[in-house]
């Protein structure tokens, strides 16, 4: 028998990796990525095809989100703020985050999930990131299915699923490794797309992950900080 359809965010990114192998061991998995003038846009694009043929995903969808780069306020879509460094202990929010991204992600996630009859959709959310990304709390999520109940149709029953939002980035590491997950064809960066930084906060708590998890990461990095001196 076929399994049911979900649809999965996948940034090409560690955690929608790891996402897209928990939701495959119970879906049938339709990928949708998001262009939205990111500097590794390329990269990451490059990522989710190469994540989505691992898994031999048929339904595909890439869809352009460039007017947040005409909104701006993001140092990810605009180029006269720079990426700034690492800093783990920082509660306030950085200047990668993009003004109420995943709110437009699910939006569009929900609408082809009613066009392709899913009643799932998978989010890599980590609540580790939330004291810097409002749109990465368990709150946010509650409330955008709610509203999403409101606004489709009565036999669309489409619920948010957001399986490591309560991991650390050393479990989401683990539970991928256990699953098969393809992190080497992963990419996180926020800055580059050849090899990776290694000191923007996206690279910083990756990797602090792969150190506390006791495992080399596997992708190309221009600097390697020992991250768990500065825990």
């Amino acid at each position: 028998m076929s399994k049911p359809l979900a649809v999965i965010a996948v940034s090409g990114g560690m955690d929608s990796c790891v996402t897209a192998a928990i939701a495959n061991t119970t879906y049938d998995l339709a990928f949708a990525h998001f262009n939205y003038g990111q500097r590794t846009e390329s990269r990451e694009l490059r990522s989710f095809h190469e994540i989505a043929d691992f898994y031999q995903v048929k339904h595909r969808l890439v869809i352009d989100f460039s007017h947040f780069t005409k909104i701006g306020g993001s140092s990810l879509t605009d180029n006269t703020i720079p990426v700034t460094k690492a800093d783990l202990h920082n509660t306030g929010v950085p200047s990668s985050y993009v003004p109420f991204r995943n709110a437009n992600i699910l939006s569009a996630c929900v609408s082809w999930a009613e066009v392709i009859k899913a009643h799932r959709i998978f989010i890599g959310a980590v609540y580790e990131d939330a004291s810097g990304y409002p749109d990465c709390r368990p709150e946010f999520y509650k409330a955008f299915e709610a509203m999403v109940r409101e606004g489709t149709k009565p036999d669309s029953d489409i619920r948010i699923e957001t399986p490591i939002i309560h991991k650390t980035k050393a479990e989401i590491i683990r539970t991928g490794i256990e699953l098969g997950a393809p992190l080497h064809l992963t990419w996180s960066c926020y800055q580059s797309i050849d090899e990776a930084c290694g000191v923007c906060d996206s690279c910083a708590f990756r990797l602090r992950g792969f150190q506390e998890a006791g495992v080399e990461d596997p992708i190309p990095y221009k600097q390697r900080p020992d991250y768990l001196k500065e825990s």
